[in-house]
This record gives structure tokens, sequence and C-alpha cells, in this order.
């Protein structure tokens, strides 16, 4: 009889023996970059040739819908439903990526080749998200065939192919296919653990708003010899605007955009976890930030102004002249309780105080923030369920500091969320030689199909244990 035991080593046997790196190859090579305006093309031919048919295989029925938005890629639902009455789990990934960047990879790699070098495994979508969700659903099909073809639960698979641009059309079909949707728990992957030796469990993510700043003083740039110190520099004017709304240590200066106290529960969930640390991480700065928290928190449970852009002149071929306009990207990433629908009139209000009342204020985009209770039982269920397949315990965080489209998930359609990634903070995500870890990625298989197994243990799952709990109380 199969067990648990069986669907690990079953999952580890199929990475060993290269069936895991030669589904990715496949998945790779599809050239699938939502953001360099290649049409949706190669976006519905990676779901309808590399996805599909697996799923297919696996029992599932897949539609290739429409993006609702229209002009978007397509994204597939797959259902998988072994008895209506059931509970149902949904998982998520993407299957587009950032450009390729193709010239600026280093020599003997190239974004659209899986390029295997010890313990990295280098092309574009390896960490974002092709290789994450490689990893999901490989592991589900050997606790598929382990369990005889029943697990005891119904799956639902949504891939979409915008994520990278900000996933449009994925809140408007999750609201019009809210009944095909309907589940109790999404388990998905994306973003990376908080190290690479060190399985993460997160709960949401923070929010963002990008917004602008802008000065336009006059219609053309003057002579400074001629015009300097009788004409207004808006690169001036916006450096000190900017100023007000972060300080040179990277506080946060506008009242109005910060966040509530870090509750308790999340202070002790993020005590021992330390940031950075591996090869490849930047130095952090003890001294950065908010006061008074550790690097953790300052990372996952407070609110953070970034400057990601300033504009005035020529910065790359100076002239002597007065700009005649200036801007400066922002961006607001933050944590539940913010108030950030307000965000336009907390920075218009804030800077007409300070005199800054030229100075133009406007959203771009923004993503709420989310983050299931740390108290939900399926946080203790996931932990237990990591430690038990990989014997060591995973690090929990309140949220990822990054931002997913998981309020679609925890708002639209009112699940309960674990993301559990397979990926880690240096793995060059967005940039040249993007690389998975295959050391993660066989750890990654091995713990998805323990939790994947679990979910259909009665005694242990909590959507077991809650339907036991209200059969007895009826």
């Amino acid at each position: 009889m199969s067990t648990r035991h069986t669907a690990l080593q079953n999952a580890a046997r199929w990475f060993d023996e290269g069936h895991f790196q030669a589904e990715l190859a496949r998945r790779v090579a599809h050239a699938t970059a939502s953001d360099a305006g290649g049409g949706i093309e190669p976006l519905a031919g990676y779901l309808s040739e590399a996805i599909q048919p697996g799923l297919q295989a696996l029992g599932f029925e897949c539609e290739l819908l429409p993006n609702p938005t229209g002009g978007a890629g397509p994204l597939l639902v797959a259902r998988r439903i072994e008895d209506p009455a059931l509970p149902t789990v949904l998982t998520y990934g993407h299957g587009d990526v950032v450009n390729g960047q193709d010239s600026q990879w280093r020599a003997g790699l190239t974004p659209w080749t899986l390029t295997v070098e010890g313990d990295r495994w280098y092309g574009r979508g390896t960490a974002d998200n092709k290789g994450q969700h490689t990893i999901n659903l490989g592991a589900l099909a050997h606790v598929i065939a382990a369990r005889g073809g029943r697990l005891g639960y119904n799956v639902t698979v949504l891939l979409e192919t915008g994520e990278e641009v900000g996933s449009p059309g994925l809140r408007e079909l999750c609201e019009q296919e809210r009944e095909r949707l309907r589940a109790d728990l999404l388990i998905a992957c994306d973003g990376p653990r908080v190290h690479a030796r060190k399985p993460t469990v997160f709960l949401g993510s923070r929010g963002i708003v990008n917004f602008r700043l802008r000065l336009r003083a006059r219609e053309r740039a003057y002579h400074s010899g001629n015009w300097g110190g009788v004409l207004t520099n808006p690169g001036v004017v916006i450096s000190h605007a900017v100023a007000t709304l972060v300080d040179a240590r990277g506080r946060l200066l506008v009242e109005g955009l910060r966040p509530p106290p870090v509750e308790a529960a999340v202070r002790a969930a993020l005590r021992e976890v330390a940031i950075g640390g591996d090869a490849d991480d930047p130095a952090t700065n003890p001294a950065w930030g908010e006061p008074g928290l550790s690097e953790a928190e300052r990372l996952m449970a407070w609110n953070t102004l970034e400057v990601l852009a300033l504009g005035a002149g020529a910065p790359d071929r100076p002239i002597n002249a007065i700009p005649h306009t200036a801007v400066a990207h922002c961006q607001l990433r933050f944590v539940p309780g913010t108030r950030w629908t307000e965000l336009a009139q907390i920075v218009r209000a804030h800077l007409d105080e300070r005199g800054f009342t030229d100075v133009e204020v406007e959203v771009i985009a923004a993503t709420p923030a989310t983050r299931l209770p740390l108290d939900n039982p399926w946080v203790a269920w996931s932990l237990a369920s990591i430690e038990r397949s990989v014997a060591q315990p995973a690090t929990l965080l309140p949220n990822l500091a990054g931002s997913l489209p998981n309020d679609v998930f925890a708002g639209v359609l009112g699940l309960p969320t674990l993301w559990v990634p397979h990926s880690y903070p240096a793995c060059s995500q967005h940039a040249p030689n993007e690389h998975l870890l295959g050391s993660v990625a066989r750890e990654g298989l091995q713990l998805m199909a323990g939790l994947y197994w679990d979910l259909g243990e009665r005694d242990s799952a909590p959507w077991f244990q809650a339907a036991t709990r209200t059969a007895v109380s009826a």
C-alpha cells in the first residue's frame, strides 16, 4: 500500500532521474514575456502546449479563457472534481515572465534555454514562476499516483499570463467565475523563501501604491547663467518635496501613511527571522528605516516609501540650463491597516502644508495588502506538515515584503491563503542570469507532496476537522 513516505520518495526520484529538469526546460523554452509587446499567442501557447496536456493526463478538465479586459494574456482554469461534496484546494501560478534581456546574460547563458551549472539552474522563469508551479504540479501528480487516483478532495488550478504586468483581468475573471473557482483554501507559490536553506510559508503580501510627483515650471529650459537665481528650478523643488516624505535614513515622515503599531503576534513570528546572509545577498543597513524595529519588522511589518527614479534635465549629458520640469517616481509598500486608498489626498495635504502647492501628485497603480490571521488553523497545519516532510521547521512570515495578487484570492474569493515559495532572495528574478536552485526545487517537491498528501488526511486537515466539529454539534 502506498504511503506518505512513498509519495515523497517518488517525487524526489522524479527529480533525481531528470524528469523535472526536462519538464522545466520545455517550459523555459516558451518565450512568454508579457511586458515586451509580443502579443498573446506565446502566452496562450504556453498554457495550451506546456501545461494543459499534463493536467488533462491527471484528470483535470481544462478551459483556456480569454482575458476579460481584452488584449491581455489568457487564463487557464483546470478542475479535478472527485466529489462536489468534498472540499477544494485552489492553486495559482503565472506562466508569463519579464522580458529576456537577452544581451545582458553572461557568456554561455540565454534566457530561453535551461542551463544547469551545479546547483544553479539558469533561464528566464526558472524562479519566477515556471519552476515554482512546475514543482507544485509535479508534487501533486505524485500524490495522485500514490493515493491510487483518489486524493480525497478536489483541486482547481488557475494559471494566468499577466502577473508581470499587474495581472490584468485576474480580478474580473475571479468575479465572473466565482462559482467555478469556489474553494476552501489557496495553496500557491511565488516569491522567495526568506533564505535558500529555510522552507518558508507566508500568509499574504504587502500592498503597493506607485505614485508620481511632478513640477512643470515652464515650457522649456533656460540658460543657467542668464537666468540662474531668478527662475524656479524644478529639480531643486522636487528634491525638497521628496525630503518631506522620507528622511535621509529612510524613515517615512507622512503621518497619514504610517501603519498601525506592529501586532504582538506578528512581532513574535518575526522575532527569530534574520534578513540576508546568503552569498549573493546585498549588505543591509541596520540604521536604515523605522527606528526601534528589527530588520524583519521593517521589511515585512512596516511601511516603506521608496524613490524609484528622479528626473530633471538630462542626467546622462547635462547642459548649462535650468530644467523646465522635474519628476519623482515614488512607491509606498504597506501593510494592512494603512490608509492607502487616500494616498493622493494625504500626500497632497502634506505637501500643501509645507508650501509645495505647485507639485502635482498622481497615483499610477495600487494593490491592497493582505495577511491571513496567524491563529488560523491552516497556519499551524502547514508548518507541521512541512517539518514532517523535510525534518526542519519552516519559517513563518506574516506576509511577503513584496506584492502579489493575493487580494483577489483573499478578498474576491474569500479564501485562507498559504504561500509556499520555492525560490530564494538572490535568484536574480527580473534580471539577467535568473536561476533556480536545484536543491530548493528537490526539497520543494517533497514538502509540497507532503502538503498535498496531508490535505487528504481526515484526522489532521482543518477542513475535515471543521466538518467533524459541525457534525458533532448538530
